[in-house]
């Protein structure tokens, strides 16, 4: 089985743009994480910590591109290969329509990049091309490419495998120690804040002064 080379696959009004590296690259990095909000609850000493989502995966890595051919092998060169030397920049223009609007779609095209079990799709949000050889006239012939990619998800493949429960019934629950009534609120309705709705439902005046096993009514919003 023969070498798997990389390649680009560049979204276009019709068709696709397909860019394969010549140098597969050493590494690429993957970067998960997630948001957060801070709530700041009466009488805590600090702010709890809010989910708000999961941030869209970003890939990162360097290709390395070169279209120089030395002048003595020019000769040489395998049937199909270019014979003399040509403009890298032509590659890096190619990539770097990936940031640009493109025609009717009136936003930038979507971007795969394909190695080995690796099927990102995505958007580049960052490219960055640097020319590191020329030739006597000065045209670019290597040129190193960093890129930053962020995923596209759908809607439906981001549903929460576990989602809240459903608030628009009322619900009891008890309380467990070390447990506050945000706590609750922010499991049942995704809201810290919303400790104030229960303890109004439930006549609790201070909410530093509920005990475990208390039982509270989750009103139905």
């Amino acid at each position: 089985m023969g070498l798997t080379k990389a390649k680009l696959e560049i979204e276009k009004e019709v068709g696709m743009s397909i860019v394969e590296v010549l140098f597969n690259p050493s590494e690429y990095q993957l970067t998960d994480g997630a948001s957060y909000s801070e709530k700041k609850i009466p009488g805590l000493d600090g702010p709890i910590l809010q989910y708000i989502s999961g941030d869209a995966t970003e890939l990162s890595l360097n290709l390395f591109l070169d279209t120089y051919v030395p002048p003595a092998a020019s000769s040489l060169i395998s049937f199909g290969m270019p014979k003399q030397s040509t403009d890298v920049s032509n590659i890096t223009k190619k990539i770097a329509d990936a940031t640009s609007i493109d025609g009717s779609m009136h936003r930038p095209p979507k971007v795969t990049f394909r190695w080995g079990s690796l099927n990102f799709e995505g958007v580049v949000t960052k490219m960055n091309h640097t020319y590191t050889m020329f030739t006597e006239s000065g045209m670019p012939v290597r040129a190193k490419v960093s890129l930053t990619f962020k995923s596209l998800i759908s809607l439906k493949d981001t549903k929460r495998k576990s989602p809240f429960e459903s608030p628009d019934r009322t619900k009891y629950r008890t309380l467990r120690q070390g447990m506050g009534l945000w706590d609750i609120a922010n499991m049942e309705y995704g809201d810290p804040d919303m400790w104030k709705v229960i303890a109004r439902e439930n006549g609790i005046l201070n909410p530093l002064e509920v005990r475990p096993g208390q039982v509270v009514k989750l009103p139905a919003l």
